[in-house]
C-alpha cells in the first residue's frame, strides 16, 4: 500500500491555524466595546482584557522564531486594545505576521528548544512545535471558549465553533 506524502509541519500547522484563527475572529467580532469592562466574576478577566489577550497571544509563534528565548520582564509586548475594532486590527496583524513567520520556518527549526523566562528564571523550555500547540493553539482555543461563555451570559449570539451553536449553524 502506498501512502501519500505527509505534509511538513509548516503546511500541517498552517492549515490548522488558518481554520482556528477564522473561527476565533468570528467570536472576537461579537465582543462589544461597550461591554469591555464587564466580567462574569470578580476573579475573571474583563471581556476587553480577554479579547485583547486573545489578539496578542497569537504573536507567540512569531516571537518564538525571533530567538531562542523571550523574557517577559524585558520583552516588548503589545498594549491591550481598547475597542472591538482595535482587537480585530491587532488580531488580523498578528495573524498575518504568524503566517509570514510560519512560511519561513523549517521543520528542523520547529524541533529547536525555545524558552520563556522571567528575568533569570526559566518558566518553560519547549520545542517550537509545542509553542504552536500549547502557547498558541490550545491557549487560544481555551480563551475562545471563555469568551463564548461571556457572550452567552451577555445574551449575545454565539457563533458556530465546531458545528452548530444555539444561535447559528456552521459557517462554510
Amino acid at each position: 500500500m502506498i501512502h501519500p506524502p505527509q505534509p511538513n509541519l509548516q503546511t500541517a500547522l498552517g492549515h490548522e491555524l488558518r481554520h482556528e484563527l477564522a473561527i476565533t475572529r468570528r467570536v472576537l467580532e461579537r465582543a462589544p466595546t461597550e461591554q469591555f469592562g464587564w466580567r462574569p466574576h470578580a476573579k475573571s478577566m474583563t471581556l476587553g482584557t480577554l479579547a485583547g489577550h486573545m489578539a496578542n497571544l497569537i504573536s507567540f509563534l512569531e516571537i518564538s522564531l525571533q530567538g531562542s528565548s523571550f523574557d517577559v520582564v524585558t520583552g516588548k509586548r503589545g498594549d491591550n486594545p481598547t475597542t472591538t475594532a482595535d482587537v480585530l486590527a491587532r488580531f488580523d496583524l498578528n495573524a498575518e505576521n504568524l503566517h509570514k513567520a510560519l512560511a519561513d520556518v523549517s521543520d528542523e527549526a520547529f524541533h529547536d528548544i525555545w524558552s520563556l523566562t522571567h528575568g533569570d528564571k526559566t518558566l518553560l523550555s519547549i520545542p517550537r512545535t509545542a509553542v504552536v500547540r500549547t502557547m498558541v493553539l490550545n491557549h487560544l482555543i481555551h480563551h475562545r471558549g471563555q469568551l463564548s461563555v461571556y457572550l452567552r451570559l451577555l445574551d449575545i449570539a454565539v457563533p458556530a465553533i465546531y458545528g452548530n451553536s444555539a444561535d447559528e449553524g456552521p459557517q462554510g
